[in-house]
């Protein structure tokens, strides 16, 4: 993702935790790598999640028809969906759908940056495991340490891109007329709320395709930085 600072001295949280990696490194034909090329390594590999996938989710149907994460409706508005398809309305169901998705897919455009800036400031202090961790290591870690700050930048974003594509006055609309049907139970849900999640969730999936490529796919790795660095992971891993 964007530039990771990763102090060397991170990456070794003890003596034999550093010696560890050294050790695989040094069976590689490519020679000894430095704790500073691991470090790289792993900024440039968080790097190409965001440029290359979190990118996609930006486009017009990033998440509409993205099947891995389009936002579906919560359950409360399933029957809202299925009310207004029995009394003529499922146009209107479609629209309501496809513009949630279009408030993500613009929040993701304009939050984006601040993603990369919440990463960049990050320190890996178990560089170590994650390298030689699971295929979703370094996804994880970004969750579990940036959602908090990350959901309270993207709430506003959403909101705001509610009004601009039209989503709040479509679902008003859509929750009024539901709420107009004789004997249902009336809703009334935060869809903000629930977009914003959705729209993060998106984020981390994506992200977590693309490192589990570069961990997998040989070809994925396209630097020599990349190839090196990674073969470390793969070496511990035979």
């Amino acid at each position: 993702m964007k530039k990771l600072i990763i102090p060397i001295a991170a990456l070794c949280l003890t003596l034999s935790g550093c010696a560890e990696l050294q050790q695989v490194a040094q069976q590689l034909p490519q020679g000894v790598l430095t704790n500073a090329d691991i470090a790289s390594g792993l900024r440039e590999a968080l790097d190409k999640g965001i440029d290359t996938q979190v990118s996609k989710l930006t486009k017009t149907d990033g998440f509409y028809k993205n099947e891995l994460v389009k936002i579906l409706l919560p359950p409360e508005l399933q029957k809202v969906d299925k009310g207004l398809r029995n009394i003529g309305l499922g146009s209107l169901a479609d629209e309501g759908l496809k513009l949630m998705n279009r408030a993500a897919e613009d929040a993701v455009k304009e939050a984006t940056p601040i993603f990369v800036s919440a990463v960049k400031n990050m320190t890996f202090t178990d560089a170590k495991n994650i390298l030689l961790g699971a295929d979703n290591s370094a996804t994880v870690y970004l969750q579990n340490t940036t959602s908090t700050q990350l959901y309270s930048k993207f709430n506003p974003v959403i909101k705001s891109s509610f009004s601009k594509v039209g989503a709040d006055r479509v679902w008003k609309d859509m929750i009024t007329r539901y709420n107009s049907i004789p004997l249902v139970t009336k809703v009334n849900p935060d869809l903000n709320d629930y977009v914003t999640q959705k729209a993060l969730d998106g984020v981390f999936k994506m992200i977590a395709v693309e490192e589990k490529d570069i961990r997998n796919n040989i070809a994925a790795r396209t630097t020599a930085l990349l190839q090196r660095v990674f073969a470390l992971q793969d070496n511990k891993r035979s």
